[in-house]
């Protein structure tokens, strides 16, 4: 089992770049970021931290492909990947629902599965060829190239999936994993699993070999009632994110959350966390002791076939940046991470 920390770049950068390097120091193997306009540039961050770690892999997860074009996250990601030494990889998608409403974009008129279906297509042929020609639905190049040129002879592409099937399905055919963000049953992740594999098999390839990703909001802590406190507030954040038929395979009713993705929608991340029921946010979430959170994650989503955590740490600071919300007792990000590693990892060998 892999173990990863998702990052929303929101803090001073000091305390993100020294979280990055605890993170490499600790032998964790990535380090994502959300790419949204929501938070700071993660692409600026990790370059500042391509020359203060060795080992730890960097990279986007996720980069929208509706708000980003796609050549333009393939030249960052080799150029990041030249300032590592061969340590960037990618996860796309068509990008955060609620951050896309607050653009006007409506997702559902966007061709969402088969935009990233074709942005998976230019973005591989760009990384991998340096240049491309194509005519397709959503995209159109005619003879583009560049200079930005990835270490690794394949630097990792995957998709970032929620709803399914077909873009599990999808992932499974044509990318070197999937990151299943927001999900915290065993039901939701085997059907992940399931239409992964039914992806790769149509396409003769080994499931097994891909990274199968669980991206959960996570928050822990000595105080386990301080931990999900503070992860019910990154819930009030990603409820919006969160399609019905996701939510109902993380055994929660729609309407249940509606008042809170209404506040958040309006940019209310206050009222939003109010409105947020504690049962159904620690129904979506990984949260409490270290005792607790592993036996979530023992029960929930290792038995499934997944292969990599990557854990959203929730902490006092984020949460005051996000909202202004005073949560205390949660400890930073560091200390956690430290927990993490200390107490969480031994479990799963």
């Amino acid at each position: 089992m892999k173990f990863s920390y998702a990052m929303l770049p929101d803090l001073p950068l000091r305390d993100s770049l020294a979280a990055i390097r605890l993170a490499d120091e600790l032998g964790y193997h990535a380090v994502y970021a959300a790419d949204e306009t929501w938070h700071k540039d993660m692409w600026l961050l990790f370059a500042a931290a391509a020359d203060q770690t060795r080992h730890i892999r960097l990279g986007p997860c996720l980069s929208p492909v509706v708000l980003r074009e796609p050549t333009l996250i393939a030249q960052a990601a080799a150029t990041l990947d030249e300032l590592t030494g061969g340590r960037a990889e990618c996860v796309i998608s068509s990008g955060n629902f609620g951050l896309l409403a607050q653009y006007g974009i409506d997702w559902t008129r966007n061709k969402p599965l088969s935009r990233v279906a074709e942005a998976h297509h230019v973005m591989r042929t760009f990384l991998d060829e340096g240049t491309i020609t194509h005519d397709g639905e959503h995209f159109h190049y005619r003879g583009l190239f560049t200079s930005a040129r990835p270490v690794q002879r394949r630097l990792p592409l995957k998709l970032g999936a929620m709803r399914g099937p077909r873009s599990f399905r999808l992932a499974g055919e044509v990318a070197d994993g999937v990151h299943h963000s927001l999900s915290y049953s065993l039901r939701a992740y085997e059907y992940m699993v399931h239409n992964v594999r039914v992806g790769a098999e149509r396409a003769g390839r080994d499931w097994r070999t891909l990274d199968l990703g669980a991206w959960v909001v996570f928050a822990v802590a000595e105080d386990g009632a301080a931990a999900k406190r503070a992860a019910r507030a990154m819930v009030a954040l990603y409820a919006s994110s969160m399609s019905e038929e996701q939510l109902a395979r993380n055994d929660v009713d729609p309407a249940d959350l509606r008042p809170a993705i209404a506040a958040a929608d309006a940019g209310d991340l206050r009222r939003a966390y109010d409105l947020t029921p504690a049962p159904v946010a620690e129904r979506l979430s990984i949260a409490g002791t270290p005792a607790e959170c592993v036996d979530k994650l023992k029960r929930e989503i290792e038995p499934a076939g997944i292969n990599h955590l990557i854990l959203a740490i929730t902490d006092s600071a984020l949460v005051h940046a996000l909202s202004g919300l005073d949560l205390p007792g949660v400890p930073d990000a560091q200390a956690q991470l430290r927990l993490v590693h200390d107490q969480v990892m031994p479990a799963f060998g």
